[in-house]
């Protein structure tokens, strides 16, 4: 195994800060994010996490070489989507192209179809984002289309791709 996915813990903060203060990394995410990424920020973060409804929010640190190197969640959805969640990851760049996303996204999976009533996962990268494709791809995901000028991300109207992994394809 190359990566294992954990529960949070706050002394996660400081890894977590330094994954998430690179616009590298920032620029394949929603935003929202504060940057520079503090310490305090990603306690803030991790005590959200831990105090979450565990049947709605499953939020993974991501960790190899014995330190965090990125973070995974997968989150319920509501109202007649109530059985459907919506996956998001990332990993520090220093530990881009090695597979280490593709496991924790397997991972998480498993454990969310093993412990909850999801029925659906899906993902919406960016289209540009190329190696997020990829790693659902590697996961099992299927793409089930573009979604046309979807967001705005750095004053860019971008498209988005969905991908998604349903309980009976584990």
């Amino acid at each position: 195994m190359i990566c294992k996915i954990r529960k949070w813990k706050l002394s996660d903060a400081k890894d977590l800060a330094i994954a998430l203060s690179n616009r590298k990394v920032q620029d394949n995410l929603r935003d929202g994010l504060p940057y520079p990424y503090t310490e305090q920020d990603g306690k803030d973060y991790i005590s959200d996490m831990l105090s979450a409804n565990e049947d709605d929010t499953f939020a993974f640190a991501v960790t190899a070489d014995n330190k965090v190197v990125g973070s995974i969640g997968v989150f319920r959805q509501g109202n007649i989507h109530r059985q459907t969640a919506e996956l998001g990851y990332y990993v520090a760049e220093e530990y881009w192209s090695r597979g280490i996303m593709t496991e924790a996204v397997k991972q998480i999976c498993e454990y969310v179809f093993g412990k909850s009533d999801i029925l659906r996962i899906y993902a919406e990268p960016f289209a540009y984002n190329i190696a997020s494709c990829r790693v659902l791809e590697k996961a099992g995901f299927q793409y089930e289309g573009t979604l046309r000028s979807n967001a705005v991300k750095n004053g860019e109207v971008i498209d988005m791709k969905m991908y998604s992994l349903l309980r009976t394809e584990i």
